[in-house]
Parts: C-alpha cells; structure tokens; sequence
C-alpha cells in the first residue's frame, strides 16, 4: 500500500586570508555543455501568516553572496542529430572527417567507436572537438590528433582495466556513482581528506606519485565514459559533483592544474553540469565578482551551494536513492548488491511544522525496514508502532531524539508481533527553515506456515 501522510503545523515566533581555488573559473565553456536540469518546486517556509523577520539594510557582503546565488537561463544540450545541424556546421562535419582521412596514417578510433566509420556514434565525437573550437575544422583538427596521439602514449583505452592500487581513495576521492534526473552518469570528487600531511605525503610526495594519481583520476572519468551512449537524443555528458569541505587549495595547486588540462584537452563537451557543493562564504562573493567576466553560457553550466545547503540542491538534480547518504541521500556503498532498490518518497518538512509518515497495513510477523533522511537534519525524529488491536500499547522503536546536521540517513526495521501501522516522526517545529526529505520502505510478511 501506498502509505498515508499526515500533517500537523506549528509556527514559532523568528528568533530573531581566504583563497578560492583558482581552478575553478579556469573551465573552458568547451568542457562543459549544459543539459536543462529537472527542479524541485519548492514550497515556502512558513504559511503566510507566519511572522516574517524584520527588513534589514543590506550591506555589500550580502548583496555580493545573493548575486552569486542567482541563476541565468540554462541553455539546453547541444543536439547531435545531423538534421538539426546549421548547414554551415554539417560542412564543418563533412569537412573535418575529409581531412581526417587524407591526414590519417592508420585506424582512427576513441571509446571503441571508429571516427571514420561514418555511423553516427563517430559523428558524436567529431561534433564535441568542433564544438570545443566553436565549428573552426583546422583547430578541431588539431585537438582531435593531438588528442588520438595522447590516448595512444597513455595508453587510456586499456586503463579501465589496470589496478593502480588506490583502494583507499575508492568512493572516498572521486568516484562514479548513481544518475541524475535526467539519466547523466554522476563523478563525485572530494579532496578534503589530503588536509591530512600523511595523506598528502603518501599520495602526491613526489612527481612518480603524482603521475600515478592522475593516471587514477583519468581512470575514474573513463569509467564514467563507458556508460555513455554515444548517440544523437542520448546520454552523452557526464555530472561533476565537487565538494569543497576542507580542501586544501594551495597543497593541490599542482594536481588541480595537471587534471584541469588532462581533462580539457582530451575530454571536449563531457561534463553536462559541475555542481560545487559545501562551498564556503568567501566563494560565493568571489564568484560574484567573477561572473560578470564569464559568458552566460558558462556561467549557466555551474551550480553553488553554500554549506549546510547541500541536500537540497543535490535533489533538484538527482534522486535522493541517488545521492550517496554522507550528501543527504539514501545510497549507500553495497546497497546494489541486495537488488534494485525501492524508489524514495520526496517531501518537504517546512519551518515550524511536524510531519507523520504513517505506513499501514502491516500485518502479524512481517518485518518493515525503513530509510529517512532530511537534508540538514537539526530537528528530532521518532519511529512508533502503534497496534490495531484496541487498549493495544504503542510501542516507541525509536525514541524522540534530536538528530544532528552531520548523521546521515536512518536505517531500521521492525519485526511486528502484531497487525499495526509504523510511524514515522520528523519534528521541525524549533526551526523556521524549510528541508527537503526523503524516505523509502518495505515490508516483508512472515514466512512461518
């Protein structure tokens, strides 16, 4: 069955040296084409009968970080299908594999697709290069060689395969994991645990050491390559999801560089999206300042969330059995290996207002298992079950406690010795602000005869 929701609101009275990483607004626009993002509606915090906090004068630091929160039109992901192309750009097509072939000594091939083969796989690829030089043949030819050449000496098309003996970075630094809305693979990428000297030391104390990571890194984006289509109307770009927490920007300076340039000049049109999560104040007015040198274009392929924000703007692009649980989400690393998991339940948990998730019909002997999550956490949360049978005891599965921003997703399950509802409790009436949530369950009925 479908589970029951009930609501009961409350309203509370209002309680009334820094570097960015630089690398960041290096991004070419050629890295990363853009795809229209699937959004949340959002509802308001509070009913409108709610007090509202007092009109403050905004100084410049404010109006700076809000110019940095605002969004530009999203430009929608470029078409491969050669009908739709501006005949202008079907002759640059033509022209660029015409040249390809009178200046090519021998098989030409990238992801296991031959670029002169004349399918439209090929043609996908050939259209990222002239996109990554704005359709100029002679320049796209340029890169797609120097690229092909690259590939060959790195050896890229058997590195999926190597072990390179990171296991201790493995969904922890950067890793593929889950789709957003719209089907893009996800690369999360994570480097606040180098704030650790021996960490550093070990991984990138000298340049054989260095080189080696990045062969790693490169063999992670592969990864994501693979589940590519390669086709026109399919997926063909990548998420990057990075988290700015505790990263140390002056001790990876050398690392971020080498990666930022591996990946632009081999990897054209493979990002859809780059989404900074956990990004500290100062960033966001830095950006402010920033954007106006950066085309809309551009500007339009990021998305900023400052901290304690981070659930929330994930969900606007990613299911929340997407999100890894450390993000505010419900994945968590194994869970694919017990089967296809239930799809989760979105909701909204305003300010000043208790939610109860009430899922019924179980019976005798059956055994639910649950996961909830709300992004930021800060209020308190409680699982009871409550009988059917009447002067029946409520039984408290999970004691009302507080639960704090930095616990991830609640796992539990109940065994029922008898017919009954479990009871889900989020209490948000302490806090004004709004959170997004999530939840999923199953039951399983006893298998005793």
């Amino acid at each position: 069955r479908r589970p029951k929701s009930s609501l009961s609101i409350h309203t509370v009275p209002f309680l009334s040296k820094v570097q960015i990483p630089f690398w960041i607004f290096q991004l070419k626009p050629s890295l990363m084409e853009a795809s229209s993002p699937l959004s949340l509606q959002l509802q308001d915090p509070l009913p409108e009968s709610s007090p509202k906090p007092h009109n403050l004068k905004k100084n410049f630091v404010t109006s700076l970080m809000e110019a940095a929160t605002l969004r530009t039109p999203s430009f929608k992901e470029d078409t491969y299908l050669v009908t739709h192309l501006k005949p202008s750009e079907k002759k640059a097509l033509q022209d660029l594999k015409d040249r390809l072939l009178s200046s090519s000594d021998g098989p030409n091939s990238m992801w296991g697709i031959q670029l002169l083969s004349g399918d439209e796989k090929a043609d996908v690829i050939l259209l990222k290069f002239l996109r990554a030089r704005d359709f100029r043949v002679s320049d796209s030819l340029h890169m797609l060689q120097k690229c092909l050449s690259w590939r060959k000496d790195f050896e890229a098309d058997s590195i999926v395969e190597e072990d390179l003996g990171f296991k201790e970075l493995e969904g922890l630094v950067a890793y593929m994991q889950g789709y957003d809305r719209e089907g893009h693979p996800v690369c999360y990428n994570a480097y606040g645990v180098f704030k650790d000297k021996e960490m550093y030391e070990r991984i990138f104390g000298d340049d054989e050491k260095l080189k080696k990571f990045l062969r790693w890194r490169v063999q992670v984006l592969e990864k994501g390559i693979k589940l590519l289509h390669f086709k026109p109307g399919g997926i063909n770009s990548i998420i990057q999801v990075t988290d700015l927490k505790d990263m140390p920007k002056r001790e990876l300076r050398v690392a971020s560089n080498h990666i930022l340039s591996l990946f632009q000049d081999n990897y054209p049109e493979m990002v859809a999206r780059k989404i900074f999560i956990n990004v500290p104040w100062y960033f966001s007015v830095l950006y402010s300042m920033f954007s106006p040198f950066l085309t809309q274009r551009t500007k339009s392929k990021f998305v900023i969330s400052k901290e304690g924000n981070v659930a929330e703007t994930l969900y606007k692009y990613i299911r929340p059995e997407d999100v890894p649980v450390q993000y505010g989400g419900l994945s968590r690393p194994g869970d694919s290996q017990n089967g296809p998991l239930k799809p989760a339940s979105e909701f909204t948990v305003k300010g000043g207002e208790k939610v109860n998730i009430q899922i019924e019909g179980i019976e005798a002997g059956a055994t639910i298992t649950w996961d909830i999550v709300v992004g930021g956490w800060d209020l308190e949360y409680s699982a009871e079950f409550v009988p059917n049978a009447e002067g029946s005891y409520t039984i408290a599965v999970e004691k009302v406690r507080k639960v704090t921003p930095s616990e991830e997703a609640v796992h539990n399950s109940y065994k029922s010795k008898e017919a009954g509802k479990m009871v889900l409790s989020v209490d948000n009436t302490a806090s004004r602000k709004r959170k997004v949530a999530a939840y999923r369950y199953i039951v399983r009925k006893s298998t005793a005869i």
